[in-house]
């Protein structure tokens, strides 16, 4: 049953925005037939809450498969695009780094977008360039149209990189939100993964093809899931924010408590709905925008990047001869230990998983980075170098279990949790353009970067990650079973 009284309570009225795809009447039709109906137990009415909630991850999740099918394409596709139109390797590696470029054109813009069309709104402006892009790779005849598919499409993996993680942490229930979030990077994995393998099998145009389909399922399913409850109480939207929190949390459940937390949240962040770079200064704001930043530089700066684009160049430099299984075999591990992230997320908390991740990460590329030093003043001959070629491809893939335990999914998780409602907006876009101005540097760089030293390349990482043990034991704060409105409280 949700609480109607006192609605307007810190819901500034005089700025409506409506969300561009409207939450709809269905849920308050669902709602009375649920009250008619009557729910048998509260362990029923607990499931239905869950499963709501579940439902909308797993449409959005589809967004996140669409950035992480961008994020593997280059590794199986780089030796038959390079064929095909007869490209030089810095030509490949612009291609490589363009959907990065296009992505920070996203990041700047994808703030304001999420603020005033809504979350889902957001969502499916990102998914028709994500579309056009992918037809623009695969009938691509020379650069200019591989390059500009690949521009299109990295704006709107931007957009979605920064809203699937805020829309998932403002719709999960605190005690889910962990686990919810990681969820995330868990579709990333899978649509890495899904790159390599189809790419044993396909062209590259095809596999272009087959890289819209993510988005070009994610814009029917977004009619089929309610807009962010907290967006909409920030709108001043009071009816269809309840509406909104009541279907996600189940239909017979009292979401009184929770629907005047949010509101006296709103109400004391901000009475505005746009927020300056000035204001920023106050320490409430930039404090958590800067631990979100640094956590966003630090994960890039770890070079996973670089590993994962050109990860069959990396196996064929360590003399592995089945580079592109290797590859599929990585990312397949990717999968697998962010599914063992998502389960740990809720129960061993965000601080922990991030120190043993990037602990891991750290000793992991020390190994691969000995490896590959010793492999230059070694004969290939040598059954010593064969040895050398095992370790290296143990430490990478110690370094992607290391990486997907924490690293790659917990600096967005927490971004979405620590950043005020009322400057999401504007510190996301930051936040996310920055992620991806690193992100453009490490792709770009890597295959330059290999060539000069891989042990050198991997040493670089090494220092990187260190420092990132350290930046976590001392600044990150613990957010694990917290609502999103404690978290934010104190920092004030």
């Amino acid at each position: 049953m949700s609480s109607r009284d006192g609605g307007e309570n810190g819901l500034g009225q005089g700025d409506i925005r409506k969300p561009l795809l409207n939450t709809g009447s269905w849920y308050r039709l669902s709602s009375w037939r649920s009250s008619s109906m009557g729910m048998g137990s509260s362990a029923q009415v607990i499931r239905e809450g869950a499963v709501s909630v579940i439902f909308c991850v797993l449409v959005v999740a589809l967004g996140p498969i669409q950035f992480g099918f961008t994020a593997g394409y280059s590794s199986p596709t780089q030796t038959d695009i390079v064929a095909d139109l007869n490209l030089s390797v810095s030509e490949f590696s612009l291609f490589g780094s363009l959907a990065n470029v296009g992505a920070m054109v996203g990041a700047i813009a994808c703030g304001q977008i999420a603020e005033y069309m809504g979350r889902k709104g957001s969502l499916m402006i990102a998914a028709i360039p994500n579309i056009i892009g992918w037809i623009f790779i695969s009938f691509a005849r020379d650069t200019a149209f591989l390059y500009m598919g690949r521009l299109i499409e990295g704006f709107g993996v931007g957009i979605i990189s920064y809203t699937v993680p805020v829309y998932i942490a403002e719709i999960s229930p605190q005690n889910m939100r962990g686990s919810l979030g990681a969820v995330n990077q868990l579709s990333v994995t899978i649509g890495i993964l899904l790159a390599y393998l189809l790419g044993l099998f396909v062209n590259w145009r095809i596999l272009a093809v087959l890289g819209a389909l993510p988005c070009t399922i994610l814009i029917p399913g977004l009619f089929f899931i309610p807009e962010s409850p907290r967006w909409l109480a920030k709108m001043g939207m009071t009816d269809e924010f309840e509406s909104s929190l009541q279907v996600l949390r189940g239909f017979d459940v009292d979401i009184s408590s929770e629907v005047n937390d949010i509101k006296k949240a709103v109400a004391s962040s901000s009475k505005r709905t746009t927020i300056t770079f000035a204001a920023l200064k106050r320490k409430r704001y930039w404090f958590p925008l800067m631990i979100g930043i640094r956590l966003l530089i630090l994960q890039q700066l770890t070079g996973i990047n670089g590993v994962l684009f050109y990860s069959t160049t990396i196996f064929e430099s360590a003399g592995i001869s089945s580079s592109n299984l290797a590859t599929v075999g990585l990312g397949a591990i990717q999968v697998i230990a962010t599914g063992v992230a998502t389960w740990l997320m809720d129960k061993a908390g965000r601080r922990l998983l991030l120190i043993v991740s990037s602990l891991g990460m750290a000793l992991s590329l020390i190994l691969v980075s000995v490896s590959f030093f010793l492999e230059v003043v070694i004969s290939e001959d040598s059954k010593v170098y064969t040895l050398l070629g095992i370790l290296s491809l143990v430490g990478l893939v110690a370094l992607v279990i290391s990486y997907s335990l924490g690293v790659g999914a917990i600096p967005w998780l927490i971004m979405s949790e620590i950043l005020p409602v009322s400057i999401k907006g504007l510190a996301g876009s930051i936040a996310t353009f920055v992620n991806w101005l690193m992100s453009w540097a490490i792709t770009m760089s890597a295959n330059f970067l290999l060539d000069w030293s891989t042990g050198g390349t991997f040493t670089i990482y090494t220092v990187v990650t260190a420092f990132m043990v350290v930046f976590v034991s001392l600044w990150v704060p613990e957010t694990k079973g917290r609502t999103l409105e404690e978290i934010q409280s104190s920092f004030r």
